[in-house]
C-alpha cells in the first residue's frame, strides 16, 4: 500500500510500528492525548469496544493530565459523533470512496477532520501530528494523509456543509449526512417525534446527539443524601437524587459508591416504579434485566428506606458481577441472580405469589443514549429492531407472570423508536388487556420530579428527549396487576 487505500482484505492497518511508542528516534512524535483518542477509535472499529467503557481506562494508563485527559475525551467523541459526516468530507478531499481507504489511516483522516472543522486546534498541529499518526502506521501513506488533510484545510467548515449537502437526495438524507446519523435512524427519530405532533424538532435532537453531554449524578437516597453540598455538588433540573458538580468524577469517585455517575433520565426511570405509590415494608422487588446495574442501585437505596427486599436478575455473569459491583455502597443484602429473564421463577427467587415491584429495563436498539454511546449509532441496523422487540415482548410477558396481585411493572427502553416503545407496550396490551392495566405514568414523574417537564404524548407513557429535556431518550411505562382481575389474558 503506498497511498492509503485498502488492501482488499479488510484486515487494518500496517503493524510497521504501533502508536503507543511515542518519540522514539526517526519517528516524529505525537501527542499522548492523540495516541488515546487513536486507541480507542480503533477498537471501536476493531473490536467493537464501548468507548465509554475503554476511553477512562486508556486515559488513566496513559497518566495524561486534565488537559490532556480532556483533549482526549473531546477527540475520541467527537469523531465518534460525527464520523458519517467526516466521511462525506473526506471522500470529497480524497477523490475515492472511504471503502477504498485502509481502515487505520481513515480512522487518521476522521480525527484530523474533527480538529480542523470543530475544534481550536491549529491547522498546522493538526495536519503536522496527524499525519506523523498515518506514517507509524502505514509509512507509506503519509504522503495521502497529509494531501487530504491539506485540502480539508482549505475549505471553511461552513463551505464544507454545503459541498455535502449537496449530494444529498432528500431531506432526510440531507440531515443524515450533516447531522452525522443513519438515515433509517433518522426517519425513526422523525416518527417518534411526529407521534408527539412534535416532528418540528427533528433538527434539535439530531443536534443534540452531537452535542457533548453534562455529566449527572445520582446520590442514593438514604445513604448518600448527606453528600448533597460536599464535593461542589448542586441539585440537578428534574431528578430529587440528581446532581451535577464541576469535577463529577472526583466526587463520585470519593463517595465509596454512594454517588454515582447516572444520567438523568435512568434515575427518574427507576423512581418512577419506586415512587408510583408509597412502598409498603415487606414488598418484594424485581429488576429483571439489571445489568450493568445503575438502576439496580438506585432500586437498591429505595427499597432500603421502605423495607423491600430486591432481586436482581442478568443474563450475562460478566454483566451481573457489573451489578454487584455497581450497589456495593448500599447496606442492602441483594439477590444477583444469572439467569434468562424470560425463564424467571418466581418460586426459585423466593418470591412465590410474585413480586410487587418489577423494573424491565428492556435491552433495545440503545438509539436513545447515541450523546453517550456514539458508535452505537453505526453499529445497528433495522433489521435489529425486529429481533429486539420480539425479546422485548417475551420479557413483558414474563414479568406480567411474575407480578404479584396489585404489583407495578415499569416497562422502560432506552431508544425512542416507536417499534420498541409503544408498540412493544400496546402489542403486550393486547395479551394482556384482562390481567394488567395502565397507570398514568406522566403524573407519576412529573409529580417526582424537582421542576415541571415538558411532556407529549399520552399519559400513560412518558418519553424523555435529549433536546428538550437534557437527558437520554428514555420511555417509561407503568402497568398494575389488579388485585382482582378478569379470567383469561395471555399466559
Amino acid at each position: 500500500m503506498s497511498d492509503g487505500r485498502s488492501r482488499g482484505g479488510g484486515t487494518g492497518p500496517s503493524r510497521q510500528a504501533k502508536p503507543t511508542r511515542p518519540g522514539r528516534e526517526g519517528v516524529e512524535r505525537v501527542s499522548a492525548a492523540r495516541l488515546v483518542a487513536f486507541d480507542v477509535l480503533e477498537a471501536v472499529r476493531r473490536d467493537e469496544a464501548y468507548a465509554n467503557l475503554l476511553l477512562p481506562a486508556r486515559i488513566r494508563r496513559a497518566g495524561l493530565s486534565r488537559a490532556d485527559a480532556a483533549l482526549a475525551t473531546e477527540l475520541a467523541y467527537g469523531t465518534l459523533r460525527l464520523q458519517g459526516y467526516y466521511d462525506h468530507v473526506i471522500e470529497l478531499a480524497a477523490g475515492r470512496p472511504t471503502s477504498a481507504i485502509d481502515p487505520g489511516v481513515l480512522d487518521v483522516l476522521r480525527l484530523g477532520a474533527h480538529q480542523l472543522l470543530a475544534t481550536r486546534v491549529p491547522t498546522h498541529a493538526a495536519v503536522f501530528e496527524q499525519v506523523a499518526l498515518a506514517r507509524r502506521i502505514a509509512p507509506k501513506a503519509a504522503g495521502f494523509a497529509n494531501a487530504v488533510l491539506r485540502t480539508i484545510s482549505r475549505t471553511s467548515p461552513e463551505a464544507w456543509r454545503e459541498l455535502v449537502a449537496e449530494a444529498a437526495r432528500g431531506e432526510d438524507e440531507r440531515l443524515a449526512r450533516l447531522e452525522s446519523h443513519p438515515k433509517w435512524v433518522v426517519r425513526a427519530f422523525r416518527s417518534a417525534l411526529d407521534r408527539e405532533g412534535r416532528a418540528a424538532e427533528l433538527g434539535e435532537l439530531l443536534a443534540a446527539d452531537n452535542a457533548s453531554p453534562r455529566v449527572n449524578l445520582a446520590v442514593l437516597p438514604g445513604v448518600g443524601a448527606e453528600a448533597l453540598g460536599l464535593h461542589g455538588l448542586e441539585p440537578d433540573r428534574y431528578s430529587p437524587i440528581g446532581a451535577v458538580a464541576d469535577d463529577p468524577i472526583a466526587a463520585a469517585d470519593a463517595s465509596d459508591g454512594r454517588i454515582r455517575v447516572q444520567d438523568e433520565g435512568s434515575q427518574l426511570a427507576a423512581l418512577a416504579l419506586t415512587r408510583a405509590e408509597p412502598v409498603r415494608a415487606g414488598e418484594r422487588w424485581l429488576d429483571l434485566c439489571a445489568g450493568p446495574g445503575g438502576k439496580t442501585a438506585v432500586l437498591a437505596a429505595e427499597a432500603l428506606i421502605g423495607g423491600a427486599s430486591l432481586v436482581a436478575n442478568e443474563l450475562v455473569p460478566v454483566r451481573a458481577e457489573l451489578v454487584r459491583k455497581a450497589i456495593a455502597g448500599v447496606p442492602l443484602d441483594v439477590d444477583v441472580h444469572v439467569g434468562d429473564g424470560r425463564e424467571v421463577d418466581v418460586d426459585e427467587l423466593g418470591a412465590t405469589g410474585g413480586f410487587d415491584r418489577i423494573l424491565l429495563d428492556a435491552p433495545c436498539t440503545g438509539l436513545g443514549a447515541l450523546r453517550r454511546r456514539p458508535e452505537a449509532r453505526w453499529r445497528k441496523q433495522p433489521a435489529d429492531v425486529a429481533e429486539l422487540t420480539r425479546l422485548q415482548g417475551e420479557l413483558f410477558d414474563a414479568a406480567v407472570r411474575a407480578l404479584a396481585p396489585g404489583g407495578i411493572l415499569a416497562y422502560v427502553t432506552c431508544s425512542p423508536h416507536t417499534a420498541e416503545t409503544h408498540g412493544t407496550l400496546g402489542a403486550a396490551l393486547e395479551r394482556w388487556g384482562d390481567v394488567v392495566e395502565q397507570l398514568d405514568t406522566a403524573a407519576v414523574v412529573q409529580g417526582l420530579s424537582r421542576h415541571p417537564l415538558d411532556l407529549a404524548g399520552d399519559a400513560d407513557t412518558v418519553q424523555l428527549w435529549p433536546h428538550r429535556h437534557g437527558t437520554d431518550a428514555m420511555f417509561i411505562a407503568l402497568v398494575r396487576r389488579p388485585t382482582t382481575e378478569a379470567r383469561g389474558g395471555a399466559r
